[in-house]
């Protein structure tokens, strides 16, 4: 065999489908993973080691030489996390979709939000994450966990290959310097359970629009503090100016009378 035609090309992101053309199953797979990029995108402002994609497609692995004819594998996780790769490309270009050969780096995390069809959450894609070498898979289930026999919220961890979960909430994840959990709160005007970023403490990451209200809240108190300061001095100047005028009419008091007393022949001084 000609060792041209051992030679294969390698794809590139022009090359490849960026949609598979099958729209999400609920809104929650596009709010969930976008409330952690969101979350993400305001804690590491100043960080550009990083990537987060939203219902992008991952191709893990190119042709092989052996297989010409073959496609490379792909995946759609609702999101996922990768460390060490570029958050902005030198040439400003956006991501079609994540090329693992290009990027040189596997995402360490990956999400899966469980809708109404069950798309192979906990034995397809579970196995499929685990080959390709993903350190942390997060299943959420809010809706569909009694069904499915699952926690509403599982983190597992790639351990000698093998995916081991995570017990707790929220799961704190070394290798990413990140926990991740679920509570309650109101988000996207809605109030429901939600996916949240946690430090090591377990302290929750605030959503951007909640650092933007605790901001609004303390623009608010600074500003009524400081309409209280300026009430109190008007207050107080208006008391001194009392003051001042009550000493003047004494005063003014006091000369007249003073007056009347001299034009009476009396020394007032002798009284």
């Amino acid at each position: 065999m000609l060792e041209d035609e051992l030679q294969v090309v390698i794809p590139t992101e022009a090359d490849l489908p960026d949609s598979d053309e099958q729209p999400v199953d609920n809104e929650l797979q596009v709010l969930a993973p976008g409330l952690l990029r969101a979350i993400l995108a305001y804690l590491w402002a100043d960080r550009f080691d990083w990537f987060f994609g939203v219902n992008l497609g991952i191709y893990y692995n190119a042709q092989e030489p052996s297989k010409p004819a073959s496609k490379p594998d792909v995946i759609g996780p609702d999101g996922f996390l990768s460390l060490g790769v570029e958050r902005v490309r030198t040439n400003q270009e956006l991501r079609l979709s994540y090329l693992v050969w290009q990027e040189q780096v596997m995402p360490q995390w990956v999400l899966e939000v469980v809708s109404r069809q069950p798309g192979g959450e906990y034995d397809a894609k579970f196995a499929t994450y685990a080959a390709m070498g993903v350190q942390y898979y997060t299943i959420y289930n809010p809706a569909y966990a009694k069904r499915d026999g699952h926690g509403v919220f599982e983190v597992y961890r790639l351990e000698q290959g093998q995916y081991v979960q995570q017990l707790g909430n929220p799961v704190w994840m070394p290798e990413l310097g990140l926990g991740i959990g679920h509570e309650v709160s109101r988000q996207e005007s809605i109030e429901r359970d939600w996916l949240f970023w946690y430090d090591a403490t377990g302290g929750r990451y605030p959503a951007p629009q909640e650092v933007i209200a605790a901001q609004q809240v303390d623009r608010d108190r600074e500003h009524l503090r400081r309409r209280e300061a300026e009430a109190a001095l008007a207050q107080e100047k208006a008391a001194l100016k009392a003051e001042k005028n009550h000493d003047l009419l004494l005063k003014m008091s006091f000369n007249k009378l003073r007056r009347k007393i001299q034009q009476q022949g009396i020394d007032p001084e002798n009284l």
